[in-house]
């Protein structure tokens, strides 16, 4: 009697579906932690409903699972999707990284769904977001790299040859811990930046400490990234702006409001920054100034971002 053939390999299974769209979605659930079905569909879909059904199909192939929080005042949030286990070791066998933790997706299912500043991880990756569809219909731009808040945690992770050695003696408590940065590109500039995302329920202190850090990390090191916050209102804007009136920053502070851009309909790619102290028009981010031309040798490798910790 003919033996029954092996059940076929999940992974397997699973690698055999993937397409190019499917590796960059998977890279960046790893990395960011989640995405809404709405991020999703608006940076790499042609629409929702084309999303929704590619969202379904991963789902039954174990590459994602999804949540759905509930409101406060009644309802539900979109679906939040996260890596699935099988997720988590294409993504691993991807980058070279060994076998995942068998219940690592269950653990960070877990502590995504129950950390309490949720809305401010996925302001954070929206502004991302928006640059990649920007992309999509800009084709001389390009969003070319995406690093979580997690891949500046370790201490030493801005040292760099020619830097002073006691920044890795600070640690990450004396040195800014960005909620992501990133590359833009547009023709043949690039642009390297930090992003600071505020919700607007932090004292302003807290925000002229974090640009304390940049100039920090700025005064000891050869990084001189453009400082992107992005606030909540023009009111928060002006306050802060006030706040930093008769200073000059090492550090280039540029600040943005969702209230502009919601008003405008503007990318973070469009002209939208307004620059501390160097005047009260607003440029586009690729016309941010920086003199670091370093940043593609040394910037902190995607393959080392841990799993996104909670947020500064």
């Amino acid at each position: 009697m003919r033996k029954p053939l092996p059940a076929p390999d999940p992974l397997l299974r699973l690698q055999a579906s993937i397409t190019a769209r499917d590796d960059r979605l998977l890279g960046w659930l790893y990395d960011h932690g989640l995405l809404t079905t709405d991020q999703i569909a608006t940076a790499l879909f042609p629409s929702l409903d084309f999303a929704q059904r590619r969202l379904r199909r991963l789902t039954v192939l174990r590459a994602v699972d999804r949540f759905r929080p509930n409101k406060p005042d009644g309802g539900s949030y979109p679906y939040h999707y996260v890596l699935d286990q099988l997720g988590y070791s294409h993504v691993h066998a991807q980058r070279g990284l060994g076998p995942p933790r068998r219940d690592q997706a269950r653990r960070r299912k877990q502590s995504l769904t129950s950390r309490p500043d949720l809305p401010h991880l996925l302001g954070g990756n929206q502004v991302f977001i928006d640059l990649a569809a920007h992309a999509r219909s800009h084709p001389n731009s390009r969003l070319d790299r995406w690093q979580p808040a997690s891949a500046f945690h370790d201490p030493g992770v801005f040292y760099r040859k020619g830097g002073d050695p006691q920044i890795m003696a600070r640690g990450p408590s004396g040195l800014p811990r960005p909620d992501g940065a990133g590359v833009w590109t547009e023709q043949d500039r690039a642009v390297p930046f930090f992003l600071e995302y505020d919700t607007g329920r932090e004292r302003l202190d807290i925000l002229t400490e974090k640009i304390a850090k940049y100039e920090r990390l700025y005064a000891m090191s050869t990084w001189a990234w453009p400082v992107l916050f992005h606030l909540p209102s023009a009111r928060r804007e002006a306050n802060l702006h006030h706040r930093l009136t008769g200073t000059t920053p090492r550090a280039f502070i540029a600040t943005t409001t969702a209230d502009l851009r919601a008003a405008t309909s503007a990318s973070p790619a469009d002209q939208v920054w307004h620059l501390v102290g160097l005047g009260a028009g607003r440029r586009r981010l690729i016309d941010l100034p920086y003199n670091d031309t370093r940043h593609d040798q040394e910037f902190p490798s995607r393959s080392a971002a841990r799993p996104h910790g909670r947020a500064s």
